[in-house]
């Protein structure tokens, strides 16, 4: 097995499972420097400084790949989501990419007594080959792979349909009024951002000019459905709602929560509360608004008196990107503001700004408060949870998912021997080292201008004394190349590196 063998539980030290409620609320582009408990001086985050202050900080803490649909994949599965095709970022009429039957973080609390659900955004694909039935029931979503209720949109905030999806069903449709979904070509009923400007209220900045729903354009053409459409500045009351509900609901009983929120992800568009509140614009208010949600989700665990036995995780799906596709003022109005922080890169990127992200863990007198540098991945949460709730995992459930309970916990500051990032191409950090694997492409994305870490040569850098990634010693470390490089292939070619 050589290196790959030392993904070996830590956790031998635990005497009995306990069942307490675990919640992750996953942020959407958020990124490393844009909490003020993370060096935020131009924003102020304090609901989620006020979790921190109880909880545990983790400033090595990474999800696995550098866009939406394959980090929320290997959080759900244990898998990398390269080792897996149609994991890409996910059209809006995308069939399921986890399927039916799947082992999750789901179904294995829901192995352990927990009732379980997901709030909010998806992005992993609905329905069988062909994509789901938007106006009859959905099949292969979230109820089969382990979840006993969702309440989800289902793909992105600009990508139609522009509906949300409690359990099987499209919310408020219409069956005389159905619902048509195209990525492919247009469906001429509606008009479009492309040919129609003047109904605009947000203007795109590039791509973003198909059917127009709520004055903005999106990815993807839809008609029909117009008693289901939702309206973007309610979004977050929506959701947030939702998800209080399901923990009122659950209180006297294990549950776990995954409550996916839409911001800060385009189209930013936050409830009229948070208008102008940043000064940042649009991007900002969408920080204090998912920092509400956070307060909210927070306040609703201390009232129920279940904060001695309720996890709370903050943590972001990937890195953050300021112009992604409208006209929302974001990069003009940064102010000074550096949403990765001292990081390079970002959202879609192979430097740590598209993957290292704030993650913060609480959980009354069950943790060890303050800050850890452990080098952690949120791959290894579902078989951290299953350690934690005592489960058995079989060989061949999540296959790339370490038992890091005591890390998560901050009872060791040990941490993974090695994590493996992805954007396109793969990344790995090991020790001080990080080795980023040479490769053709772009290396600044137009659109978004962001450093892809694209480069026809092997990168090399030392982040304990170059964590922005500036100084490339690969040539001055041929050693240290050729042995990442080796793991990495050890990496590949093995099916699984749990064992």
């Amino acid at each position: 097995m050589g290196i790959i063998s030392l993904a070996n539980s830590q956790t031998t030290g635990i005497q009995e499972a306990v069942k307490p409620n675990i919640i992750i609320i996953y942020a959407d582009d958020l990124g490393y420097g844009d909490l003020s408990c993370y060096g935020a001086t131009k924003i102020s985050t304090p609901n989620i400084d006020r979790l921190a202050g109880r909880g545990l900080r983790f400033t090595n803490a990474h999800c696995t790949s550098a866009t939406s649909t394959p980090s929320r994949y290997s959080l759900l599965t244990g898998e990398y989501a390269w080792r897996k095709s149609g994991t890409g970022i996910a059209t809006g009429d995308a069939p399921a990419i986890i399927t039916p039957g799947s082992t999750t973080i789901a179904t294995v609390l829901k192995k352990a007594g927990y009732t379980t659900g997901v709030v909010g955004k998806w992005h992993l694909g609905l329905g069988p080959a062909g994509g789901a039935d938007w106006n009859g029931e959905i099949t292969s979503g979230p109820l089969d792979i382990g979840f006993d209720y969702n309440f989800i949109i289902p793909a992105t905030g600009d990508r139609v349909p522009c509906v949300f999806v409690e359990n099987r069903k499209v919310v408020g449709l219409d069956p005389a009024d159905p619902i048509r979904v195209s990525f492919r070509e247009p469906i001429l009923t509606e008009p479009t951002g492309k040919d129609h400007p003047e109904l605009l209220k947000l203007h795109p900045s590039h791509g973003h000019d198909m059917t127009i729903i709520n004055g903005i354009s999106r990815i993807g053409y839809m008609s029909g459905g117009k008693s289901a459409l939702w309206v973007d500045e309610n979004i977050a009351d929506v959701i947030t709602g939702k998800a209080i509900s399901f923990i009122e609901k659950n209180r006297d009983r294990p549950f776990f929560l995954y409550f996916a929120t839409h911001d800060i992800h385009v189209p930013r568009v936050p409830a009229p509360r948070f208008t102008g509140k940043s000064g940042m614009g649009p991007r900002g208010d969408a920080i204090l608004e998912f920092d509400w949600t956070v307060g909210e989700i927070v306040k609703k665990i201390d009232d129920l008196g279940i904060s001695g036995n309720t996890i709370i995780i903050v943590t972001s799906d990937n890195g953050p990107v300021v112009d992604d596709g409208y006209q929302d003022m974001a990069v003009e109005l940064l102010n000074g503001h550096t949403p990765a922080g001292t990081l390079r890169g970002g959202k879609y990127s192979l430097f740590d700004g598209g993957t290292r992200v704030a993650f913060i863990v609480s959980w009354s007198g069950g943790i060890r408060t303050g800050t850890s540098d452990a080098l952690f991945s949120q791959i290894d949460l579902l078989a951290s949870f299953a350690t934690l709730t005592g489960q058995t995992l079989q060989d061949s459930d999540a296959p790339d998912s370490f038992d890091q309970l005591n890390t998560l916990l901050g009872k060791s500051k040990k941490g993974r021997p090695w994590l493996v990032e992805h954007s396109g191409r793969l990344s790995i950090i090991k020790g001080d080292w990080k080795f980023i694997e040479p490769g053709k492409g772009a290396k600044i994305l137009s659109d978004t201008n962001t450093e892809t870490g694209n480069d026809p040569a092997p990168q090399l850098y030392n982040l304990k004394n170059d964590l922005g990634e500036k100084n490339n010693l690969a040539e001055k470390n041929p050693g240290v190349v050729k042995d990442l490089t080796g793991l990495l292939q050890t990496i590949r070619n093995n099916e699984r590196t749990r064992y």
